[in-house]
C-alpha cells in the first residue's frame, strides 16, 4: 500500500492505495448529457503510460517518425505534449485538496473536464496537483499530475494479486446492461423516471478496443464469432467492415475454466486481469490474443441465464421464498462498439499502416452514423 503525498511541501493528499490495470474506459467519452459513475474503487489507483492532457499539438505539427516512436502509427487529431504517468483515482480518496476557482473552465458543459490543465491544488502549499473530473458524459475522477506528486509506501502489506483460478471463484462479472443517468433532472438523480436501460459504456469501450485487434487479426477475411452475446457485440461491426467470402477465419472464447480450443481457432478472445493489466495467455502461441476486461470476457464465456418468471397462484402455507428479481431490461438500440476507443487502438497497432485498415479509419464517421460505432 502506499499514499500520494505532494511533491512541493510533502502533505499526504491520498489514503492509503493500490495499484491495479488502467480501465478501458479511462478516457472514455458516453452519449450527450449522460451521468457517469466514479471510474476507480474506492482503494485503488491505475497509472495511464502515455501521456494526456494539454498541452495538445495537431497532428499536422507533427513528423510521422516521431508519431512512430510514441507508437501512434496512423493521423489522429491531435497529440498530448503532456507528461506521461498520470495517475487516477476515485475522488473521495483524495484529502487535502482544494479546488482552483480560476481554473475551473476548458470544454466543459455541466461540470469539470480538467482540459485547461490541474484545477485542484494542495491546500497547504497552493500547488497544482490534480485534474478533478465530473462533467457530464465523462467518468468522474481525479487525476494526479505525475510530476506534482510522489508516491510513499505506507505501513501495511498491499492487496496481493488474485490468481485466474480465484477471480473465477470470485466470478464478479460487468453486466451488459445498465441504468444510465441524465444530467440535471428537476426530480433528482435518484428518481427512476431520470434514468434509461442502456448497454453498458464498459461493454462499448471494452468492444471498441476488442474490436480493432479482432480487425487486426483478421488479415482482411471475415471472421466467424461465437453466437449469443458474443455475436450480438461483434458480428454486425465485423461483417460491415470485412470483405465477405472465404476463407474466414474462426474467433474463439478461451480462458480460465474453457475448454481448450480447437486447432482451427486463429483468433481467440481472453481476459485480461484486474489487477495487473496481464492478459490471459495459456493457450497456442500461433493464435492471435484479442484481449478483454475480465468481467466483460467471464460474462461472454460464462453467460448468465435469465431467472425463471414464478408460477401464479399462491405457495403452501408455511413454505417461504426470496422477493423474485426480474431481468435488467433490454436496451431499444443494437450494441454499437465505441468509436473513440476503437480509433484509439488502431492507431497504436502498427498493422494500421495497411491501406484497407486506414481506409476505415477514413471512413468512421459514415460507419457510425450508419450505426456501427
Amino acid at each position: 500500500m502506499f499514499v500520494f503525498v505532494c511533491a512541493g511541501c510533502g502533505a499526504e493528499l491520498t489514503i492509503p492505495l493500490s495499484q491495479v490495470a488502467l480501465p478501458v474506459q479511462a478516457h472514455q467519452k458516453y452519449g450527450n448529457g449522460t451521468q457517469l459513475p466514479v471510474l476507480m474503487e474506492s482503494g485503488t489507483c491505475a497509472v495511464d503510460p502515455e501521456p494526456w492532457g494539454p498541452p495538445w499539438r495537431k497532428w499536422e505539427e507533427i513528423h510521422p517518425d516521431e508519431a512512430a516512436a510514441r507508437g501512434v502509427y496512423a493521423p489522429v487529431y491531435a497529440l498530448s505534449d503532456g507528461a506521461p504517468g498520470a495517475i487516477v483515482i476515485a475522488p473521495g480518496d483524495a484529502h487535502g485538496t482544494v479546488l482552483i476557482p480560476e481554473n475551473r473552465g476548458g470544454g466543459y458543459c455541466c461540470g469539470l473536464d480538467g482540459a485547461a490543465g490541474p484545477n485542484v491544488a494542495c491546500m497547504a502549499c497552493a500547488l497544482p496537483v490534480a485534474s478533478r473530473i465530473d462533467d457530464c458524459s465523462l467518468w468522474q475522477a481525479m487525476w494526479l499530475a505525475p510530476g506534482a506528486v510522489r508516491r510513499l509506501p505506507v505501513d501495511g502489506a498491499g492487496a496481493a494479486s488474485l490468481s485466474w483460478a480465484e477471480l473465477m471463484a470470485e466470478g464478479k462479472g460487468t453486466p451488459p446492461f445498465e441504468p444510465i443517468a441524465a444530467w440535471g433532472s428537476r426530480l433528482g438523480v435518484g428518481h427512476w423516471s431520470n434514468h434509461r436501460w442502456s448497454w453498458s459504456p464498459q461493454w462499448e469501450a471494452a468492444a471498441g478496443r476488442a474490436l480493432a485487434h479482432l480487425l487486426v487479426a483478421s488479415e482482411g477475411r471475415p471472421v466467424a464469432v461465437p453466437d449469443g452475446l458474443t455475436s450480438e457485440v461483434f458480428r454486425r461491426a465485423l461483417d460491415a467492415l470485412l470483405s465477405a467470402g472465404p476463407p474466414e477465419r474462426r474467433a474463439v472464447l478461451a480462458g480460465p475454466g474453457r475448454p481448450v480450443p480447437h486447432g482451427d481457432a486463429d483468433i481467440l478472445l481472453v481476459p485480461s486481469h484486474p489487477q495487473t493489466g496481464e492478459v490471459w495467455g495459456a493457450a497456442d502461441p500461433a493464435a492471435y490474443l484479442v484481449p478483454l476486461p475480465f468481467g466483460v470476457w467471464l460474462r461472454l464465456a460464462f453467460p448468465e441465464t435469465d431467472p425463471p418468471v414464478p408460477t401464479s397462484g399462491g405457495l403452501p402455507d408455511g413454505v417461504l421464498r426470496d422477493d423474485f428479481d426480474p431481468p435488467a431490461p433490454r436496451p431499444r438500440h443494437l450494441f454499437r462498439a465505441d468509436p473513440e476507443t476503437f480509433r484509439h487502438t488502431l492507431v497504436r497497432l502498427p498493422e494500421v499502416r495497411s491501406p484497407w485498415l486506414l481506409e476505415i479509419l477514413d471512413n468512421l464517421t459514415q460507419y457510425m452514423r450508419a450505426g456501427y460505432f
